[in-house]
């Protein structure tokens, strides 16, 4: 059982770290410590409730710690099914260009169109999420999902193809958007950080076995064998949430407001200079990781001519790099270490990484080979494990009144920033992988700059000081 999940079933959270539902409700939107007036610029009135007294759990989210590795295995399902959904379809691409008679450039819309439905649905998802509750538009979510890729597997033209891609990624939204907003109902602090790391354990062997089983099923059947395996685990995971995961945001929580009211909660999130530092931060890191998923299949297998199998073997070890760190980050080091020094030793190593990956690439230290970039791409791919869970535990560290809106910016500025990246890594052709290199040295030194310029995490106030020993930042004064 991961120790997260130990931990709560136990019901000995960390004693520095506060639950998220134990917390006074006192606003719709977080407290920004560094823009003391955003929020009453928004009309939201600012925090009241006495910190000191901390509210009863409510019956859901009490029913979710005590049933803590059930509910581990149910968001990662949630966290997986994105992968899943673009990289079993990675090895169909080919065959889809031949089958549809379309070209590859359009082909490949089929994959910007998922991912910017991924992007744009987590603004939608996540303030009905915080109003409604998490069920109802999880369930309605994995609903439209299921007949969305239903659709894919018949769908007849590119055209038809990528209309529901973009609806399939709109829907898939809410698994992506509300697993976060789920985690930060339950957990706060040091515990957060290390069920995010848990978490990237389950999701991180989804594009371990997703080529596999992509190039598997186009062993037996077509390309739209692909799309009805979707639709079974689809089916599947709607099922396991109906039946397992409880509502974690109790009525008194929940927002009232309609779409006035989300526009201003989400204006108050990113007036909040430090949350905003860390979304950047995590939606760049993020495109250094959608421009290798992107190019790689043309890099390892066009340029340096690896088989299919190679290239399957070597996207396989570069995600076991990032869930093993992940893994060292949630069980080594949150806790023991600040989690922005976390985050800055991996950014770094990205950057390094990425300019290492760079000079190979155009040829400065001559006519690199296959091993050297790959060994490249496994360090930057691994520093990922560092990077990414600790951006998501910091923003969302300091937004407890608007869990699900906060991670629905977080989510969409990553996927936005993930499909922009994406066309640019072949912008010179598949016979080169130096744009590749280009977009990651370019998103990892402007991760590092947001990192630095907004988050300023040798600046931190007590209340972030006080979140990064496991609690979360309090009022500001």
């Amino acid at each position: 059982m991961p120790e997260s999940g130990q931990k709560t079933t136990q019901g000995n959270i960390n004693e520095t770290a506060h639950v998220a539902s134990d917390m006074p409700v006192a606003s719709d939107t977080p407290v920004a410590p560094d823009a003391p007036g955003a929020l009453a610029a928004a009309g939201v009135p600012a925090a009241t409730a006495d910190p000191a007294a901390p509210a009863p759990a409510a019956p859901g989210v009490a029913a979710a710690r005590r049933t803590g590795l059930l509910v581990t295995l149910v968001l990662g399902g949630l966290t997986a099914l994105p992968p899943l959904s673009m990289d079993m379809y990675l090895p169909a691409l080919p065959e889809v260009t031949g089958a549809l008679h379309a070209p590859a450039a359009t082909i490949q819309l089929t994959l910007t169109a998922c991912l910017a439905g991924m992007a744009l649905g987590q603004l939608v998802v996540g303030p009905m999420s915080d109003k409604w509750g998490r069920r109802r538009p999880l369930l309605a979510g994995m609903i439209v999902y299921v007949l969305a890729t239903a659709v894919c597997a018949l769908a007849p033209t590119a055209e038809t193809l990528i209309g529901f891609r973009l609806l399939q990624g709109l829907a898939g939204a809410a698994g992506i958007v509300i697993a976060r907003a789920v985690v930060r109902d339950l957990y706060d602090g040091v515990e957060m950080a290390r069920f995010f790391s848990t978490l990237m354990l389950i999701s991180g062997v989804a594009p371990i076995v997703a080529p596999l089983i992509g190039g598997q099923i186009l062993r037996i059947t077509d390309w739209r064998g692909v799309f009805h395996v979707l639709t079974g685990v689809g089916v599947l995971l709607t099922l396991v949430v109906h039946r397992f995961l409880a509502e974690t945001l109790p009525p008194e929580r929940r927002h009232e407001g309609g779409v006035g009211q989300a526009l201003r909660t989400m204006r108050g999130l990113l007036a909040d200079r430090v949350f905003t530092g860390y979304m950047l931060t995590g939606g760049l890191a993020f495109a250094v990781l959608f421009a290798y998923i992107s190019a790689s299949p043309f890099v390892v297998q066009e340029i340096y001519g690896a088989s299919p199998q190679t290239f399957s073997l070597l996207f396989g070890l570069n995600s076991i790099g990032l869930v093993a760190v992940g893994q060292i980050n949630g069980k080594l080091l949150v806790g023991r270490v600040s989690l922005d020094k976390v985050l800055g030793w991996g950014l770094a190593v990205i950057l390094l990484a990425a300019l290492a990956l760079l000079l190979m690439t155009s040829g400065v230290f001559g006519k690199a080979g296959l091993v050297p970039v790959a060994a490249g791409l496994f360090v930057l791919m691994s520093a990922m494990g560092l990077a990414m869970p600790n951006t998501n535990a910091q923003a969302l560290m300091r937004t407890p009144h608007a869990a699900g809106s906060a991670s629905a910016l977080l989510g969409t500025t990553s996927f936005l920033v993930g499909a922009v990246a994406s066309p640019l890594v072949g912008i010179a052709g598949e016979h080169t992988a130096v744009p590749m290199a280009v977009v990651q040295l370019t998103c990892a030194v402007l991760a590092l700059a947001c990192f630095l310029g907004l988050c300023r995490p040798w600046r931190a106030a007590p209340g972030a000081g006080a979140a990064q020993a496991g609690k979360a930042p309090g009022p500001a004064a």
